[in-house]
């Protein structure tokens, strides 16, 4: 009779466990998603302020003398694939050189296009601002989850590894990680 205790006191336990695997499991996963969700909203809205940067050279084209090597920055990032960490910094220095056409040519200052696109890029940055923050929100609480017992053991299970945050700095140095599904 108690090697029937025992058997039953093995298999609840045994059953404990796997609930509690597979509920931690899961809770990576839904961090996995939101964490892609993020990484898809940041592309968009990078997109929006490429394309939006893109439209804006054959605008400063026409309203200076310079035509060529204008955004020359914009062309570049057509022909590379560049993850949103890199697109993210090649972007702000597109940004600046736009900024550097609209202070030292006034007619550019005047051209109804010119200022919506500048609105636009305007309105993109907070945008981006705040997926960053809800990106590294997002790392903040998975990063812990892969260091803290005893969801860690499910993360080495799944080889689950911290992540790194989107803060703007430049991240060459860094490697990039991917999720893992």
């Amino acid at each position: 009779m108690s090697m029937f205790y025992i058997l039953i006191i093995l298999f609840i336990l045994i059953c404990f466990l796997l609930i509690w695997f597979i509920n931690t499991y899961n809770h990576f996963q839904s961090y996995i998603i939101r964490i892609n969700e993020a990484e898809n909203f940041i592309d968009t809205t990078l997109r929006k302020r490429y394309d939006l940067l893109n439209k804006s050279i054959n605008i400063i084209k026409a309203h200076t003398k310079k035509k060529d090597n204008v955004l020359e920055s914009v062309d570049e990032m057509k022909s590379k694939k560049l993850s949103n960490f890199e697109l993210d910094r090649k972007l702000y220095e597109s940004i600046n050189e736009f900024n550097k056409y609209k202070e030292e040519n006034e007619e550019l200052s005047n051209n109804e296009s010119f200022l919506k696109i500048d609105l636009a890029l305007f309105e993109s940055e907070s945008e981006i601002v705040a997926a960053r923050k809800y990106y590294n929100d997002i790392i903040t609480d998975y990063n812990k989850l892969t260091t803290t017992f005893p969801a860690n053991l499910v993360a080495r299970i799944c080889k689950y590894q911290k992540k790194t945050y989107y803060d703007g700095k430049n991240l060459d140095s860094e490697k990039k990680e991917t999720l893992k599904i």
